[in-house]
């Protein structure tokens, strides 16, 4: 039977940068169309990501399996130019940047491995949206590779890792990949085959139950699309950073008073933040754990979440809280539809946003507290930070 945690089989190495702009900075498709119109050229990871959102694909009205045999293509030639191939190895791994820093291993995972008990070796950390993984699940069995990575963190011992992969990337010498991303994150890589040394760092790596902190919506389309092993970064920091991730309504022509008017309806405290005398209302400046900052065109409203029901879980996340009631309930606006956005800590608002709901970052502490109890998180309601760098360290789960 083969480890849960094990080598990559065979793979490819960037020389010397990621062909194309950042893939990471793209978190939405209309903004990975743009990019896509303003560089038409199949040759960057983009490209072999959505081809789908390529300008010519987009005016065929190619869905996304029809696309995947100019992505297959793609990603042939840019293997062929800008890669180099590596087999059976490991990759020690550390970023550093202003979000945070982290080292572990860039390795293969089995998103369905289970324990002598039949308890799972790796549990999600949020839920996820069923379209997406249905999307990605079909790109990863028609592409037949991994282009990022999903982010694991162990739920018990992480300082054990962080000290293994410390020591041995000390000692190590040069990277073989050393990259600035555009966020300023220092990310650099290196490959370690078969020895002494890969098998003490896959143990530790393996020794542990893992969370999926970065990568649900990665770790659930492997295994529905059945892949043999998942692409994954096993660390524990020594500083991962959980951002918050903000809500944003497009689309729905509600202005500031119409949202005012809704909540205050359903009974919530609703306060206009830019008439307000200093410390009227305590979340003036940014959200706090149980309160909303709303910008809604050039108004700021602050909204206090009700008091937790008798018997509701805790630790209350107030993700859950702002999608059932100030979404669900009082705007009767489906929090997995067309009209709601996610919006991560520190990226651009949309410029045809109605309305952004900010809302502050869950501690770390409460992530595991409900892991600890065998619940999930809402939807993208944990930024973890800082991740892995797509497109460095490529890996066949399918045969390229």
């Amino acid at each position: 039977m083969k480890e849960w945690v094990r080598p990559i089989g065979r793979g490819w190495v960037v020389r010397d940068e990621v062909p194309g702009p950042d893939v990471d900075e793209f978190a939405e498709p209309d903004a990975v169309v743009k990019a896509l119109a303003h560089n038409e050229s199949s040759g960057s990871l983009l490209a072999v990501q959505h081809p789908h959102r390529m300008p010519d694909a987009l005016a065929r009205g190619l869905d996304l399996l029809a696309a995947l045999p100019s992505a297959r293509a793609s990603l042939a030639a840019l293997l062929q130019e800008a890669y180099e191939q590596v087999t059976d190895v490991v990759a020690p791994y550390t970023v550093d940047g202003p979000d945070g820093s982290a080292c572990g291993l860039l390795c293969l995972v089995d998103p369905a491995a289970v324990d002598r008990h039949g308890v799972r070796r790796i549990r999600h950390g949020e839920e996820v949206y069923p379209n997406v993984v249905a999307e990605r699940a079909a790109m990863l069995a028609g592409l037949g590779a991994a282009t990022s990575a999903a982010m694991l963190v162990p739920v018990a011992d992480g300082d054990a890792l962080t000290s293994a992969v410390s020591a041995w990337t000390a000692a190590a010498g040069d990277p073989r990949v050393s990259t600035v991303d555009s966020a300023g994150r220092v990310h650099r890589l290196w490959l370690l085959g078969p020895g002494p040394d890969r098998d003490r760092l896959l143990a530790v790596a393996g020794s542990r139950p893992l969370m999926v902190a970065d990568g649900n919506h990665r770790v659930a389309a492997a295994t529905e699309a059945g892949v043999p092993g998942l692409l994954a970064l096993v660390t524990a920091g020594p500083r991962l950073r959980v951002g918050a991730f903000h809500r944003v309504l497009t689309g729905t022509g509600l202005t500031a008073d119409d949202l005012a008017g809704a909540w205050r309806a359903a009974g919530m405290r609703v306060h206009d933040l830019d008439h307000l005398a200093d410390g009227a209302f305590a979340d003036s400046g940014p959200p706090g754990a149980n309160s909303v900052v709303v910008h809604a065109g050039d108004r700021r409203l602050g909204v206090v979440l009700p008091p937790p029901e008798p018997g509701e879980p805790a630790p209350r996340i107030a993700q859950a809280v702002v999608e059932n009631l100030l979404l669900r309930q009082a705007l009767r606006i489906d929090p997995e539809g067309p009209l709601v956005r996610t919006l991560a800590e520190g990226r651009s608002v949309p410029p045809d946003a109605d309305a952004v709901l900010l809302l502050a970052p869950v501690p770390l502490a409460d992530v595991l507290a409900v892991h600890a109890a065998g619940g999930r998180m809402p939807r993208k309601s944990t930024y973890f930070t800082p991740k892995p760098r797509s497109g460095l360290l490529i890996v066949d789960v399918g045969g390229v």
